[in-house]
């Protein structure tokens, strides 16, 4: 009989395994559209209200998330809650400058300086690379002013805290044990709000409805804990 000639078993393959809490940080741009209507006057309410334009507000932002992943099979679920600061700002001059007001050179800002958003993941994944889906709440810090152009003259200003909803996707790439990188894409439904203004010295002057909304693009990087790579053997 001839002799049986051995042969190894195979040797395992690696698979990267997308389970685990994870923290990280990110940054990017992004652009909110602003619309503004006039619907209040001290002493006087407009109906209908009058639009005083349009414009984006872009920027830069820079910020961090923390989440939990799970992997089933080749989906992966997921948790997270991301922070950043940002700087979109941006103008327009009032569509009602020198016609209604006698002002000339009015002209509207707004600028979100931070934004917050808690999302729920779901993705598919090939070994060390990801595709997700994302959606949830979002929140931002908004601050609007008004301003004389060219002397730069304080009108009014008001500020708030708005929330509205998110969905985005993303693709991350496991380049490292542990180590993640991606991009992601996200765009936050902001709504329409009425906003009062005061002047530098707290005296109501006007009622503005505001519309907006955001996108946002972002490059990440996330450290995973716990063993990123698993074996089917």
């Amino acid at each position: 009989m001839p002799a049986r000639v051995y042969s190894p078993p195979p040797m395992p393959v690696a698979i990267f395994n997308w389970s685990g809490f994870y923290i990280g940080i990110n940054g990017g741009g992004g652009t909110s559209q602003k619309c503004w209507d006039l619907a209040a006057l001290p002493g006087v309410v407009l109906s209908p209200t009058m639009s005083e334009g349009c414009h984006n507000a872009t920027g830069g932002t820079v910020g961090g998330q923390i989440g939990y992943r799970w992997q089933a099979a080749n989906w992966v679920f997921g948790l997270e809650a991301q922070g950043n600061w940002a700087d979109f700002t941006g103008n327009n001059l009032n569509a009602l400058a020198g016609s209604t007001f006698a002002v000339s050179g009015l002209t509207n800002e707004t600028k979100i300086d931070a934004f917050g958003l808690f999302t729920g993941q779901i993705g598919y994944a090939w070994n060390n690379v990801l595709w997700y889906f994302k959606g949830g709440g979002a929140v931002v810090s908004d601050n609007y002013r008004t301003f004389v152009a060219g002397n730069n003259f304080f009108v009014d200003s008001a500020s708030e805290t708005r929330w509205g909803g998110a969905a985005g996707t993303g693709v991350e790439v496991g380049f490292a044990p542990n180590w993640t990188v991606g991009v992601e894409y996200n765009h936050l439904f902001l709504g329409s709000r009425n906003i009062n203004a005061v002047t530098p010295f707290g005296a109501f002057s006007a009622t503005d409805h505001i519309r907006q909304d955001a996108d946002i693009g972002t490059v990440r990087v996330n450290y995973t804990f716990g063993g990123p790579v698993v074996s089917p053997y």
